[in-house]
């Protein structure tokens, strides 16, 4: 355990709280589809900065995306997929560098902020039309990638760009298969060369993968389909409720 405490910069008590953190938020993903990094951002801002929470979940992000990987690609909208990719690969620089400026309760706070905002969208469900064009889908790859490179959590606008467009569920998830593994690509390039990946993210990451993985295949044996159209309500609200409680703690302190 030393070892991996002198690996990952971490003490045994941050290691173990975050590995539970991790595995609360894998389950939420594997039962409702999203929500890894939001939570785990929600909940974890105050035992590492959003800075050094980003390159983490980008192997978890990786980790559980090619683990519920089903397939589908063949009815990918792929101009769609491209326009986001290309407009996520532009932004998550700008994200990290704004983000690398701020002073580090300024960085939780915004981070924060942004998930709360997030969270009220998709639960409100708020459709945006403009978004259903081309120039709204370069904008929301741009806008997802400055949104990772604050929040990690990028995938929760793509996911009121899709409500926007209202593409049927396997043109959906085809679309988003190819923007996961495109971004994800692009976005190791970006971190690797900005410097945000270093080798305490790259232990960091590596290790949280167990229970990432743990968590993903809990969330999916306790699945009941019965209770779908209440798991993402929960799961908004729950993250509305982290979120603005780390809101308030940041901003009383």
């Amino acid at each position: 355990m030393n070892l991996l405490a002198d690996l990952t910069n971490l003490t045994t008590t941050e290691v173990l709280l975050l590995s539970a953190i991790i595995f609360v938020a894998s389950m939420v993903r594997g039962f409702s589809g999203f929500g890894l990094s939001a939570v785990v951002m929600a909940s974890a801002i105050f035992i590492l900065p959003p800075l050094a929470l980003i390159p983490m979940l980008w192997f978890l992000e990786m980790a559980g995306s090619l683990a519920m990987f089903k397939g589908g690609m063949k009815d990918a909208d792929r101009p769609t997929a491209k326009g986001l990719i290309i407009g996520s690969a532009c932004g998550l620089p700008v994200g990290l560098l704004i983000n690398m400026q701020l002073a580090t309760e300024t960085s939780k706070a915004v981070a924060l902020s942004v998930l709360i905002v997030l969270a009220f969208g998709q639960l409100a469900k708020i459709r945006m039309p403009f978004l259903a064009t081309t120039a709204g889908t370069y904008g929301s790859g741009l806008g997802a990638g400055i949104v990772t490179g604050f929040a990690g959590a990028g995938g929760m606008l793509i996911a009121l760009y899709m409500l926007a467009r209202n593409l049927p569920a396997r043109t959906m998830r085809g679309t988003l298969s190819i923007y996961l593994l495109g971004a994800g690509v692009l976005g190791l390039a970006t971190h690797l060369i900005i410097g945000t990946m270093d080798q305490t993210a790259i232990a960091r990451g590596l290790f949280f993968i167990i229970p990432t993985l743990l968590g993903l295949y809990a969330g999916r044996a306790l699945f009941i389909p019965r209770l779908e159209p209440y798991y993402k309500p929960f799961c908004l609200t729950l993250l509305l409720g982290l979120a603005s409680l780390g809101l308030i703690r940041t901003v009383s302190n």
